[in-house]
């Protein structure tokens, strides 16, 4: 690929000229400078869609931003609401939070922009779990809301190539498909005057991607190859290398890999072509590269237009050319600065084809995007914002320093200050515009006033502060936005946790009293009395009514306990518990989820801060006692004590040393072999408990979370792989149960079709695909269409004991308080209690 070739042959001989010795050693190597000079080279966008964060592409973007400086960016649907997490408890809209921002994070690696279609916590465009096709897929999302906002994106970011990350496989997760159906029927519809004609009234154009290619499985089924597993001396890795770095970022989903240098090629298939490529097999061919290419497609009588942009292009390449001396790029980018609002009122009064002109105002206005960041790099303008307190409560005053360091060689004129916030904020001490000459700092302090009605923090929109810089030089102005450090918010005054959080009443033996912990949290600044209440539903009593609360400073805790007496012939169904404080006459009734993690900061889930209850008949033996082995990815122990079962979480000295034989069962958390070094230390024990008697009953697993398929299980027990076929999406799929007789579905609890009614997101994960004969198989389950797994529930004997493993999504059930799955998942760790 010629263009590929010049670009590597033009950075070795940037690099042969380079100094080797003295001061100018250490600008050898400027990633951050390089990053910001690169894109100057080409005006070519590319766009990869998927459907959950860490579907993108990573050592194909990589080498394309990094490599190449296209222009290019991953729009994603959904957060990963409905994914696993390897890094703490969070699920739902938590996860999705923190997918999120991880994938900013990921971004931020490999010189990508990160999108969502999904615009909000539990949006219809919601990970949902696995899905198998689009129509599954859509029913959840929505196919007109999923299409609209996919073609508003394309009409706004006007790719000129898109790839989705997948085919359309059956092989591949319904949201993959869906994604990449949609997108390749975006190819024509953007372009479609009367797809979403409300877009084009709204100010939007109808956009034309020039090609669609999709991931080829190989050489020989690619129309295009492309190596990118060389190593660029810039950032001392190869692109696949950065990929890897940025996929380290998806931490809540153990991603990244260890690789070395070596040769990769990337291959695709090129689907579909709105250019001329003459019949060459370039990634690029039709599309024009940079805007000398673009030029040659004006018209003989827009010679002179002509001649500007070669012009325009040949400055940009200059800028490049000056790396890695900040100096002269910030000199020669000024210059391009006038040169580009210069090009954009000759190509707005020019008599060029409309669409033309529409295509280069477009590129031009990135094209000074890209310069505003390049002035910005190039001056060593340091940018220091910070709040007195990132916390923020309604009617509250702060401070916000902004800080300018101008550690360049150049003057920044009318260097000046202001702070960007929603409407209704009053901020005062406005900065004043003055010179900073190089080496020289200006500090300013602005006063905010948070209204009384400011909105509470959400982790998906705009902060609300947010600090607008702007300077001259040589007559160009550069503006750039910088976040405050750290993640300001407005909160409640206070917050409230409950626990538990989820509540089950058992209508076989009500609880008379039943305790619930409010923990309360002060936001605000200073001192504060809260009055703390829960609202209950008809006849049920608490007490006390209410609690008062005393704080002396902020970011303090306190607990209150209350206790509940539910009725006596309380009926089965669901119920919610509310509670509320109110502080200086206001009410506050939001749980603050706060998530915190260093690879991506500390963030906030703001919910209503309620229990959700439910109630039903669950039987258990009298004085069954279990030990739970965590993994940290469930939390099904808290949840079977408060159900009222008598579980004992397991400790790293329980295992290796403790006595097992006091416990009638032992459960093993999902994953657990992939989080817990002393479970797989020990298992020869826990085998040892099964063989004297004991029950173990060991929930799903990945075939890669440290299973062994000969050892792990008493008997040989294989995950199936590829994972992605072994499992039952749909949560409704009918279930036959292989031996009804047996106590399994019959003790403590009589298990019948509802029990199996109204599960949540899906059925099993990781079915095995083949085990010893010694096990027998208990149910029978699949999708529509689709031959049914037979390993849902497994079971053998081993010495004196049995041995039982499930891959159904108990912990999903249970968490999501589903009657049956408590009442099945009880009579599984019940076996053998009624012999």
């Amino acid at each position: 690929m010629k263009k590929i070739f010049i670009y590597f042959l033009s950075l070795a001989l940037i690099l042969s000229l380079l100094p080797l010795s003295g001061s100018a050693q250490s600008e050898e190597h400027d990633p951050d400078l390089w990053s910001a000079v690169k894109p100057l080279d080409t005006t070519v966008s590319f766009l990869n869609t998927g459907a959950h964060p860490d579907d993108e592409r990573s050592d194909f973007l990589a080498y394309l931003s990094r490599g190449l400086g296209v222009k290019t960016s991953s729009l994603i649907a959904n957060r990963g609401e409905g994914g696993q997490n390897e890094i703490g408890q969070e699920l739902g809209n938590g996860l999705g939070i923190i997918r999120s921002r991880e994938m900013i994070e990921a971004a931020k690696i490999t010189g990508v922009k990160a999108y969502h279609l999904s615009e909000t916590t539990s949006d219809t465009i919601y990970d949902f779990g696995f899905s198998k096709t689009k129509d599954e897929t859509l029913s959840h999302w929505g196919k007109d809301l999923t299409y609209e906002r996919l073609i508003r994106f394309i009409r706004t970011y006007q790719p000129d190539i898109v790839m989705p990350s997948f085919r359309d496989s059956d092989t591949q997760h319904g949201h993959h498909r869906t994604m990449t159906i949609l997108s390749q029927e975006a190819f024509k519809d953007a372009a479609d005057p009367n797809i979403f004609p409300e877009q084009l009234k709204e100010g939007l154009s109808v956009w034309q991607t020039k090609k669609f290619y999709l991931p080829a499985d190989s050489k020989d089924t690619a129309d295009t190859s492309i190596e990118i597993g060389m190593l660029d001396p810039i950032y001392g890795m190869s692109y696949p290398q950065i990929g890897e770095e940025s996929r380290y970022m998806h931490k809540s989903q153990g991603m990244g890999n260890d690789i070395p240098v070596a040769p990769r090629q990337t291959h695709l298939e090129l689907v579909d072509s709105a250019v001329e490529t003459n019949g060459s097999n370039d990634l690029f061919a039709g599309i024009p590269y940079d805007f000398n290419e673009w030029a040659k497609t004006f018209p003989k009588k827009e010679k002179a237009l002509q001649v500007h942009f070669t012009k325009f292009q040949k400055s940009l390449d200059g800028i490049i050319s000056s790396y890695p001396s900040h100096s002269q790029v910030f000199s020669k980018t000024q210059q391009a600065l006038k040169e580009a609002d210069r090009l954009v009122k000759k190509t707005e009064k020019s008599k060029l084809d409309s669409q033309l002109k529409s295509d280069l105002l477009h590129k031009l206005e990135v094209k000074k995007e890209q310069l505003l960041n390049v002035s910005l790099v190039s001056s060593d303008l340091e940018i220091n914002a910070q709040a007195e307190t990132n916390i923020l409560t309604q009617g509250q005053k702060t401070a916000v320093t902004v800080t300018l360091t101008n550690n360049g060689s150049q003057k920044l004129k009318k260097a000046d200050v202001e702070l960007i916030t929603p409407e209704g904020w009053k901020v005062s001490n406005k900065s004043k515009a003055a010179d900073l000459a190089p080496g020289k700092t200006a500090e300013v302090t602005f006063k905010v006033q948070v209204p009384a009605d400011a909105a509470y923090y959400h982790a998906y929109e705009t902060p609300a502060i947010q600090a607008k810089v702007s300077y001259e030089s040589a007559g160009a102005k550069t503006v750039t936005v910088s976040e405050l450090d750290g993640t300001i918010a407005v909160l409640p005054d206070v917050g409230l946790t409950l626990s538990p959080e989820d509540l089950v009443i058992n209508t076989a033996d009500v609880q008379e009293e039943v305790p619930v912990n409010v923990k309360v949290k002060n936001y605000r600044e200073g001192a504060a009395q809260a009055s703390v209440s829960l609202n209950v539903p008809e006849g049920w009593s608490v007490s006390p009514e209410k609690a008062e609360v005393y704080f002396e400073a902020s970011l303090e805790e306190k607990e209150v306990t209350f206790t509940l007496n539910p009725p006596a012939d309380i009926q089965e169904g669901d119920f919610k518990l509310s509670a509320e404080a109110a502080v200086n006459g206001k009410s506050f009734d939001s749980t603050v989820q706060e998530i915190q993690y260093d690879h991506i900061g500390t963030f906030y889930y703001l919910y209503p801060a309620q229990v959700n209850g439910v109630a039903f008949e669950l039987l258990a033996p009298e004085g069954l006692k279990v030990g739970y082995i965590e993994s940290g990815f469930d939390k099904v122990a808290d949840y079977l004590s408060n159900a009222g079962l008598d579980v004992t979480k397991l400790t790293e000295t329980d295992l290796a040393s403790g006595d097992l034989s006091q416990y009638d069962t032992i459960v093993v958390g999902i994953r657990a072999y992939l989080s817990r070094e002393d479970l797989t230390a020990n298992n020869e024990r826990l085998k040892e408990y099964v063989a004297n008697g004991g029950h173990m009953v060991v929930q799903y697993h990945k075939p890669n979370d440290g299973w062994v398929t000969e050892d792990t299980a008493p008997y040989p027990l294989t995950i199936g792989n590829p994972s992605i076929r072994w499992r039952v999406t749909d949560e409704n799929a009918p279930v036959t149960v292989l031996q009804p007789e047996s106590p399994l579905f019959n003790y403590p609890n009589n298990i019948t079709e509802d029990d199996w009614a109204n599960w949540i997101q899906e059925r099993g994960l990781y079915y095995p695909m083949q085990w010893d004969d010694r096990f027998e198989t208990f149910v029978r389950m699949g999708d529509p269409n689709e031959e049914p797994f037979d390993g849902g529930i497994l079971m053998a004997d081993y010495g004196e004991g049995t041995y039982l493993y499930t891959n159904l999504v108990f912990y999903r059930q249970i968490q999501g308080q589903v009657p049956g799955g408590y009442r099945i998942f009880t009579n599984l760790i019940s076996y053998g209690q009624n012999k």
